[in-house]
Order: C-alpha cells, then sequence, then structure tokens
C-alpha cells in the first residue's frame, strides 16, 4: 500500500465504491455511497486527498475526471488484517481467528470455505516439509 497508516473509513467506503464499480467520476462515487448524508463537495475533497496519498489515480483525458483504486482490494484488506493482529493479537493469527469465529458464527458455507482453506494450508506444509526432508 503506497502509505504507511491504514485509509480512513471514509477513505475506505470510497474505495469500497471504485473496486465494485471500477473507475468512476466523482458524482458517480456520490452517489453510490451508502452515507447520503455526504456532499458531493466531500467526497470530491476526500478523492483529491486520497490521490495526493497514493490510493487512487486520477484520469484527466475527459471532462470528467475518471478515478480509480491504485491499491488493489486484497492488498488493502491484508494490511488492515496485518495490522489488527498485530494491534490486537500480539501477531497471532489463531487468536484472531478463534475470536471472529467466536463472536459471529460463520454459516455452513463459510465454515467449508475455512476448512478447504486450512486443508489447502496443511497439504502445502506437508509438501514443503517433505520436500526438505528428502
Amino acid at each position: 500500500m503506497p502509505r504507511s497508516t491504514l485509509p480512513t473509513d471514509s477513505e475506505t467506503a470510497i474505495l469500497q465504491v471504485l473496486w465494485a464499480r471500477g473507475p468512476s467520476t466523482v458524482r458517480e462515487v456520490h452517489e453510490s455511497l451508502d452515507d447520503r448524508d455526504v456532499g458531493y463537495t466531500t467526497v470530491l475533497k476526500l478523492m483529491q486527498i486520497m490521490l495526493q496519498k497514493g490510493l487512487l489515480t486520477r484520469d484527466e483525458s475527459q471532462r470528467s475526471h475518471i478515478y480509480a483504486a491504485a491499491v488493489a482490494r486484497a492488498a488493502s484488506e491484508a494490511r488492515a488484517l496485518g495490522d489488527l493482529r498485530q494491534r490486537l493479537f500480539g501477531g497471532s493469527t489463531a487468536q484472531l481467528v478463534l475470536r471472529a469465529l467466536s463472536d459471529s458464527p460463520a454459516s455452513p458455507e463459510e465454515l467449508e470455505a475455512i476448512q478447504a482453506k486450512l486443508d489447502g494450508l496443511l497439504a502445502e506444509r506437508s509438501k514443503r516439509q517433505a520436500k526438505g526432508g528428502s
């Protein structure tokens, strides 16, 4: 991620719109935001700040400038999750996952996806150990 701190809540809301819609004008982002109390000029100013921070890119070739997320959703999620894991769980992935599962029960489909991910990680670890032991 291009900056040392995480995006603010308002910046994250704008990024989520851009990740979902793709490159968009300020008006399109403003209309897509859930918070209808936020004015157009506020969204414009936030997006200009995000551009300066390296969170957005801007195409000025058209009359209405087109903004796009400069950070991938997966990279942003990984950074935020890593920050949370370090600050609140002492770096423990297990504690973070156990807390998430105990506070908000997962659906059967989510549990299947989690199990599949764990199975894949265990298989990958077994392969690495077998190569290292050979």
